[in-house]
């Protein structure tokens, strides 16, 4: 009987050994895929970077050359001497009339347009009638009409009304091709906004107004940055509308400048590098320091609804 169970135990303790083993070579087995994974997305994250930098790396150096240093020193070539007199030249000439134009326009659309998405959303995310599934389907299929296939209509639109060579004539334009896509985002984020939040509310006293300006609005942050930064850098590079709308260079916006400057310095490429420089740096230090929003906005959208 006791030769039975040293028997027993041993036979157990060998298929616990047995086990451990397996789950050993198993999580072993596990850190090495892992490892592999991690490998291939470092890997395809470093030449994604490559890929993106080396554009903006070659618009950088070669706006710190003279007209001709592309030639004798080559395009990846660190300058010698570092230029400066390009940079001069773009701002002496009426870049920041450009810049400061394109501040006004980006800033009056986006503020209008976070305005009234966020007034369409509200309701329908929070409230429900009979024509909800309606409205809401119709501004959907608005983000299937293409923005410039309206530039005729627009036109003639912006021309009858007496806004044509205005900054005004933008304005309109940019915020009713935004609204679809950013009242769509808007109503999906409100969506994962808890009720119980506006049922305490209401218990508290407030009504309908209050509970928009006072719970939901402010909970909708992340969503309306995400927006804001999403139209704004569309809005900012918007150059088909511009180029129709404005003739007056006075009038004209940061998108044209580049077409100006290109054809006064058709054959001095480094000053067309500084202005595209110029151009792109104000978005890409907003991107920078709004990132954390943009992410939290995109991310907070997906997790309910």
């Amino acid at each position: 009987m006791a030769e039975m169970t040293l028997n027993n135990t041993a036979e157990r303790d060998k298929m616990n050994h047995t086990k451990e083993k397996e789950k050993a070579d198993e999580y072993r087995m596990s850190k090495i895929r892992s490892g592999i994974a991690w490998g291939f997305a470092i890997f395809f994250a470093l030449v994604q970077l490559v890929l993106t930098l080396t554009p903006f790396f070659f618009m950088i150096m070669n706006s710190f050359r003279k007209q001709f240093d592309m030639l004798q020193q080559g395009v990846f070539h660190l300058p010698d001497p570092w230029y400066f007199e390009n940079y001069v030249e773009v701002v002496t000439h009426g870049f920041f009339g450009f810049f400061m134009r394109s501040v006004y326009v980006v800033a009056v659309s986006l503020v209008l347009m976070l305005i009234i998405s966020s007034f369409a959303a509200y309701p329908l995310a929070r409230m429900s009638f009979k024509l909800n599934p309606f409205i809401y389907a119709t501004i959907v299929a608005m983000m299937s009409v293409p923005m410039h296939v309206t530039l005729i209509p627009t036109f003639k639109l912006v021309t009858n009304v007496g806004l044509y060579d205005t900054l005004g004539s933008l304005i309109g334009p940019y915020v009713a091709f935004a609204l679809p896509m950013s009242v769509f985002i808007l109503t999906a984020f409100m969506k994962t906004i808890p009720k119980e939040i506006e049922e305490s509310a209401e218990i508290d006293g407030c009504n309908r107004f209050q509970n928009f300006f006072r719970m939901i609005l402010p909970l909708s942050k992340s969503g309306l940055s995400t927006l804001a930064i999403y139209n704004g850098v569309a809005m900012w590079n918007e150059f088909a509308f511009a180029n129709t709308f404005l003739i007056t260079p006075e009038k004209k916006t940061l998108p044209l400048a580049l077409g100006q400057f290109k054809g006064e310095h058709s054959m001095n490429i480094p000053i067309n590098m500084a202005v595209l420089t110029l151009s792109v740096l104000p978005m890409i230090i907003l991107f920078i320091i709004f990132q954390d929003k943009l992410v939290k906005g995109m991310m907070a959208g997906a997790v309910k609804g």
